[in-house]
C-alpha cells in the first residue's frame, strides 16, 4: 500500500508538473506595447468582420494551442521617419522640405488588424512606407502654396499634410502622433532675397535709431556746453560789473578835487560872460541910435525913388510892346490875306491846267485809238491782198512756173541791175580793153547772169515742189541776184 500510494503520488506530481508545463507552453501574455495576433482558428472579435481567421489580444494573457494556432507580435511602440522631400511651389521655385513624422499603430482592434495585414512581417519597412505617403502628399500640397505662405504659416502646411494623409494612414492602421516641419531649404536663394528688404528695413531703422540717439546725445552735450558757457559769461559779466563800479568809484574819488575847482571856475566864467553881454547890449543900443536909424532912413529914400523910376520905365515898355504887337498883328493879317489870295489863284490855275491836260490826253488817246484802228484795218487789208496775191501766184506757179519766174524777174529787174551795179559804186575810173568789144562782153556777162539766175530759180522751184514746200516759200527768191565778179581790166 505504501508503494501504491507513493506511485500514485508520483504520478499525480508528474501530472501536475506536466499540466504546469503545458499551461506555460499554451499561455501567452501581451505586453503593454504590443499586440498578439493569434491565427489558426475562427474567432469573432468586436469591431471585426466574421471569419477573419485571427484573434487580437492586447494587455492580457490568453491560451494558445501549440501546433494548432500561431502567435505573432505586432509592436505598438512609437516610430518615426525623417522627411527629406524635394518640392516645387506654386511659383515654380524648388524647395527642400525637412521634417519628421512620429506615428504608431492604432490602439483599437481595427487599426491593429489593418496594420497586421500590411506590416506584420515587414515592420522594419513601416517607416519607409509612411515616408512615401507623406512625401507624395507634401509635394502636392506645397505645389499649391507660395513660399510666403509656407514661411508665414507652417501650421497650415502641417495641418493640410496631416489631413491629406489621414485616410491613407487609417487604412494602414497607423495614427500620426506628431508631424513637424523642421526646415525649408531654398537652393535658389529666394527666401534670402525675400528677407533682404526686411533686413534692410531693420538695419535702416537701427541706423536711424542710432543716429537719432547720437543726435540727442550731441544736442544734450551742446546744451550742457551752452549752459556752462552761459554760466561762465554771467560770472564774467558780474565780475566786470563789479570791477566797473569799483573803477567808477575810484575815478569819482580822483575827479572830486578837479570837479570842485572846475565848478568854481565855471561860476567865474558865467559872471564874466554876463558882464560882457551887458556891455555888448549897451554898445548895440548906442549903434542903433547913432548909425542904423539914419542909414535906414537914407536907404528907404533911395529905394522909394528907384521903385518910382522902375515903375515909369515898365509902363513905357508895356505901352511900346502893345504898339508893336498891334502893328505885327496887322501885318500878319495882311500877309495872310495876300497868301490866301495867291493860294486861291494858284489852285484855280492848277485846276485849269489839269482840265486842259486831261482834255489833251483824252483827245490824244482818241486819236491814237483811231490811228490804231486805221492801221489795223490797213494791215488787215494788206494781209488779205497779199494772201490773195500769194494764192494767185501759187495757182499760176502751179500752171506755168517759168512764166511766173520770168515775170518776177522782169518786175524786179531794175533792183537786180542796181544790185549788180553796186559792185562798181566805189570804182572811180574803169578801163575797158578792146573798146566796144569789151563793153559788149560786159553786157553779155550781165545777160548771162540773168539767164543763170532764171535757171537757178527754176531749179529751186522744182526742188521745192519735190520736197513738199509751198509756192509761197518760192516767193522769197524775189530780189535775189547772183553776184558775178567784174573784171575791170
Amino acid at each position: 500500500m505504501p508503494m501504491v500510494v507513493g506511485v500514485v503520488a508520483g504520478v499525480a506530481v508528474a501530472a501536475v508538473l506536466v499540466l504546469i508545463g503545458l499551461f506555460k507552453l499554451m499561455w501567452r501574455v501581451a505586453e503593454p506595447n504590443e499586440a498578439l495576433i493569434i491565427s489558426g482558428s475562427k474567432h469573432r472579435t468586436e469591431g471585426l468582420e466574421e471569419g477573419m481567421g485571427f484573434r487580437i489580444v492586447t494587455g492580457r494573457g490568453t491560451l494558445v494551442m501549440p501546433g494548432v494556432q500561431a502567435v505573432r507580435k505586432l509592436s505598438l511602440d512609437l516610430n518615426e521617419t525623417e522627411l527629406h522631400v524635394d518640392c516645387v511651389t506654386h511659383q515654380g521655385i524648388p524647395l527642400k522640405v525637412r521634417g519628421v513624422v512620429i506615428f504608431k499603430v492604432g490602439d483599437d482592434f481595427v487599426s491593429i488588424a489593418n496594420a497586421a495585414r500590411r506590416f506584420l512581417d515587414q515592420q522594419k519597412l513601416m517607416s519607409e512606407r509612411v515616408h512615401n505617403v507623406f512625401a507624395g502628399h507634401l509635394r502636392s500640397i506645397v505645389g499649391g502654396l507660395t513660399v510666403e505662405d509656407m514661411i508665414r504659416d507652417r501650421e497650415k502646411l502641417t495641418g493640410q499634410t496631416r489631413a491629406a494623409c489621414g485616410t491613407e494612414m487609417e487604412k494602414l492602421g497607423l495614427i500620426v502622433d506628431s508631424l513637424q516641419i523642421h526646415e525649408i531649404e531654398d537652393p535658389t536663394g529666394y527666401i534670402q532675397n525675400l528677407a533682404m528688404p526686411h533686413a534692410a528695413a531693420v538695419q535702416r531703422d537701427a541706423r536711424i535709431a542710432q543716429a537719432e540717439a547720437n543726435r540727442l546725445a550731441t544736442e544734450a552735450e551742446q546744451q550742457s556746453f551752452a549752459r556752462m558757457a552761459e554760466a561762465t559769461r554771467d560770472s564774467e559779466i558780474l565780475q566786470a560789473g563789479y570791477q566797473a563800479e569799483r573803477d567808477k568809484a575810484a575815478a569819482k574819488a580822483r575827479q572830486a578835487g578837479p570837479l570842485a575847482e572846475a565848478g568854481a571856475r565855471q561860476e567865474v566864467v558865467v559872471q564874466e560872460t554876463r558882464v560882457a553881454e551887458l556891455e555888448a547890449h549897451r554898445r548895440e543900443q548906442q549903434l542903433q541910435a547913432d548909425v542904423r536909424k539914419p542909414a535906414d532912413a537914407a536907404a528907404y529914400e533911395t529905394r522909394t525913388l528907384a521903385e518910382a523910376d522902375r515903375d515909369a520905365r515898365i509902363s513905357s515898355a508895356q505901352a511900346q510892346a502893345q504898339e508893336t504887337e498891334l502893328a505885327a498883328a496887322a501885318e500878319a493879317t495882311r500877309v495872310k490875306a495876300a497868301a490866301g489870295a495867291e493860294a486861291e489863284a494858284t489852285k484855280a490855275r492848277g485846276e485849269a491846267a489839269a482840265q486842259a491836260t486831261r482834255a489833251t490826253g483824252e483827245a490824244e488817246a482818241a486819236a491814237a485809238r483811231a490811228r490804231g484802228l486805221a492801221e489795223a484795218e490797213a494791215a488787215k487789208a494788206k494781209g488779205l491782198a497779199d494772201a490773195e496775191a500769194i494764192k494767185a501766184r501759187a495757182a499760176a506757179l502751179a500752171e506755168n512756173q517759168e512764166a511766173v519766174v520770168a515775170q518776177q524777174l522782169a518786175e524786179n529787174w531794175p533792183e537786180i541791175v542796181k544790185a549788180g551795179a553796186s559792185a562798181f559804186g566805189n570804182v572811180d575810173n574803169m578801163v575797158l580793153l578792146n573798146g566796144a568789144d569789151g563793153m559788149a562782153d560786159l553786157f553779155a556777162k550781165a545777160l548771162t547772169m540773168g539767164g543763170t539766175g532764171l535757171g537757178l530759180a527754176r531749179q529751186l522751184l522744182a526742188s521745192m515742189d519735190r520736197n513738199g514746200q509751198t509756192p509761197q516759200d518760192a516767193s522769197a527768191l524775189n530780189g535775189q541776184v547772183q553776184k558775178v565778179p567784174v573784171d575791170d581790166r
